[in-house]
């Protein structure tokens, strides 16, 4: 497929694991952009792509954008895509 998200230089693996796929797949993008794999302003590919490249259902990977969007990790626009939010909501402070 010519349009594939590898086009846009982002070289994800992923690899979700969990207890469910959707779980799972959360849980691979929120470490990636975490950890910094993923940069802020990285643009990521649109659910049918990603879904396709996986072989999961598109709506498992809409679910999962939606929810890194709700948690801060991710925005999105229509017509412009999923992308790693500029600043990413730091995590909780520990308690001493």
């Amino acid at each position: 497929m010519a349009n594939s998200w590898a086009t846009l230089g982002v070289d994800l693996h992923l690899e979700p694991t969990g207890p469910g796929l959707r779980r799972g797949l959360t849980d691979a993008l929120r470490e990636a952009v975490r950890t910094g794999r993923l940069g802020p302003g990285t643009r990521l590919p649109s659910s049918r792509v990603l879904a396709a490249d996986l072989g999961i259902a598109r709506n498992t990977v809409a679910d999962a954008y939606a929810d890194l969007v709700a948690e801060g990790w991710l925005t999105a626009r229509q017509g412009s895509g999923t992308r790693v939010a500029d600043r990413v909501a730091a995590p909780p402070a520990e308690a001493s």
